[in-house]
């Protein structure tokens, strides 16, 4: 099509034809587009189906999507501490050293199913797996070799929750690892990339206000691209994709997005989570902005060489992570 999309698809059908026409947003435009997109859940887990939610926005845009996840699941799917090694898993296709492709068939050591797993059987097609394990500059590679390898020119990172633009010092954040060392790939990609917090305080980590005070951060840097709307018929398509795949988070967000409000308990009601109107937004930033200024753990972790190095980092400054987490536990069950 190109000539900028038919003009981003003729500004984004006229901002979806309501009278007097809206502007559309600068991230509906830049999905609009893009010839595909691949959007990646990057906080482990079960985001991967807040990753389809993005996608299903971008396909009401009229812009084909492939969404992807990491190799780290929640404990109770994978009792080893930290993400699992392309070299750990099976019936996987590597594209590069840190990133695969799943299909229905892909297992962890033991034989558990990833969530990626779980999703491609639900779509009928191959999901992508990103392993942080080399770190930001490895991750940053591989996902502009998916990119390649699946024609997609546009990546998406998306958190569930926003726990990704934490300060560090926020009480609730508990699992800021994976998501800094993801989002600081994005400077070093050659594909053009976009940042989406799906969910806003949907994680039980931090609270909505605190994501809320980030967003405006990034907001005043320069770096808010608007939101991307979600359709009642891409709600649909998740929800059915949740009775397959295992999530809280994207579950809760979902739940905002259908208009529900109060609160929700998670995490077998260790947490309850606030279900918001913002809880259900798909809102856009420019991730280099938002890792010069909100998204301060990225930043910190930007140079790491490997998943360790950025676990070291953050601890030097005080911060504990999912991977602390995952070890005391093991530790202690090892024990006992």
């Amino acid at each position: 099509m190109t000539a900028e999309r038919r003009r981003a698809k003729e500004e984004v059908a006229a901002a979806s034809s309501s009278s007097p026409a809206p502007q559309a947003s600068e991230a509906q435009r830049r999905c609009a587009a893009a010839q595909r997109i691949l959007v990646v859940g990057i906080g482990g887990g079960g985001d991967v189906a807040g990753a389809l939610a993005c996608a299903e926005a971008a396909r009401a845009l009229g812009t084909d999507a492939v969404v992807g996840g990491l190799t780290w699941e929640r404990r109770p799917v994978d009792p080893l501490p930290g993400p699992r090694r392309l070299d750990e898993i099976s019936g996987a296709t590597p594209l590069h050293a840190a990133v695969a492709l799943a299909t229905p068939q892909t297992t962890g050591p033991g034989d558990f199913r990833f969530c990626e797993a779980d999703m491609s059987a639900f779509l009928g097609e191959p999901v992508v797996l990103v392993d942080p394990t080399p770190g930001p500059a490895a991750v940053a590679a591989g996902l502009d070799a998916a990119a390649a390898h699946l024609e997609c020119d546009l990546v998406v990172l998306l958190d569930v929750g926003g726990d990704v633009l934490a300060h560090g010092h926020e009480p609730g954040l508990a699992s800021p690892l994976a998501d800094a060392t993801v989002l600081a790939a994005a400077p070093a990609m050659r594909t053009a990339t976009l940042g989406v917090v799906f969910g806003i305080g949907c994680d039980g980590e931090l609270t909505p206000a605190e994501v809320l005070e980030r967003l405006d951060e990034v907001a005043a840097a320069g770096g808010d691209l608007g939101d991307l709307p979600l359709p009642a018929a891409s709600l649909q398509r998740v929800e059915a994709a949740l009775e397959h795949v295992t999530t809280e988070a994207s579950a809760m967000a979902v739940r905002c997005a259908r208009g529900e409000t109060g609160r929700a308990a998670i995490r077998g009601g260790r947490r309850t989570v606030p279900l918001t109107a913002d809880g259900g937004r798909l809102v856009c930033f420019d991730p280099a902005v938002a890792i010069r200024s909100a998204a301060r753990l990225a930043l910190a972790v930007a140079g790491a060489s490997s998943l360790e190095d950025a676990q070291q980092i953050l601890t030097g400054l005080g911060v504990r992570t999912e991977l602390d987490y995952e070890r005391d536990a093991a530790a202690a069950q090892s024990a006992s």
